[in-house]
């Protein structure tokens, strides 16, 4: 009886604490936009400078929120690799099982621009991030393509989820060719990160208050090998190249998703 309530009132803690967590999200991301950001877009500086303080500013803003996640009790996490990352002109391909990923990644990637879905700018807890960080639409293809492309060729990191959304548990990968063609096209790092989740938790499936009921969920981050890009680059047509590496990435997906997934039980 007397484990049964500890484990109710914990998990009545965790579930104030994620509902706190979420709302601190969306009014720091307001707050970003109608008091922050004004003040940077005055400072002088071209606008890869301007860009490149915007990313700095959501990089240390998810910085504190995964921070503050972790002292309210809600999860723990673990980073392997992490002086792989942070390198000029990086493309880091991840896979997607939670609704915090691109969060968790970008707290500890400094400078980094990503893909994100059209809907979301008009997202008021969105809107002052996205637009202040350069960050990439998803609502042209080819122009996404070519954008991704230029940004990684003068320099600068992308994170790109080829799922295109979070991972369905129990479901097999299905990558979209999208990061295929940027990688082969921009010709830079190619970095694989890959994220696990257990207790499964904030995935597709489920909404944001379905926690695990008996523990904090646990984030590991593992940071992959750089994929060289040369044998898919001599591949004629670019079309053909695109799909084998765009397999590539789901077969790797996929065997360190049956790893770390073992080793999470």
């Amino acid at each position: 009886m007397g484990k049964n309530l500890i484990y109710k009132l914990t998990y009545l803690w965790r579930l104030f604490g994620t509902a706190v967590s979420f709302t601190a999200f969306g009014v720091g991301g307001f707050l970003l936009w109608v008091l922050v950001f004004p003040l940077l877009s005055v400072l002088p500086g071209s606008r890869r400078e301007r860009i490149k303080r915007g990313q700095h500013v959501v990089h240390y803003s998810f910085y504190v929120f995964i921070g503050l996640m972790h002292q309210i009790g809600i999860m723990t996490y673990e980073i392997v690799g992490l002086e792989k990352l942070n390198r000029p002109g990086q493309l880091i391909i991840a896979n997607h099982p939670t609704l915090v990923d691109i969060v968790f990644l970008i707290s500890r990637v400094r400078e980094a621009s990503c893909i994100v879905k059209a809907s979301l700018w008009r997202n008021p807890a969105m809107r002052g991030p996205i637009l202040n960080a350069g960050y990439i639409s998803n609502g042209d293809p080819e122009q996404m393509i070519e954008e991704c492309v230029n940004w990684l060729r003068a320099g600068g990191s992308m994170i790109i989820f080829p799922e295109g959304t979070r991972s369905v548990p129990g479901k097999p990968y299905r990558f979209q060719r999208g990061a295929a063609a940027i990688a082969l096209q921009a010709g830079k790092i190619v970095t694989p990160v890959t994220l696990s989740c257990y207790p499964s938790t904030l995935t597709k499936a489920e909404p944001w208050y379905s926690i695990p009921y008996r523990q904090r969920f646990h984030l590991a981050m593992h940071v992959g090998e750089d994929i060289p890009l040369e044998p898919f680059q001599q591949i004629e047509p670019k079309s053909i190249a695109v799909r084998r590496l765009n397999q590539f990435l789901q077969d790797y997906f996929t065997e360190q998703r049956e790893i770390y997934q073992n080793h999470g039980k």
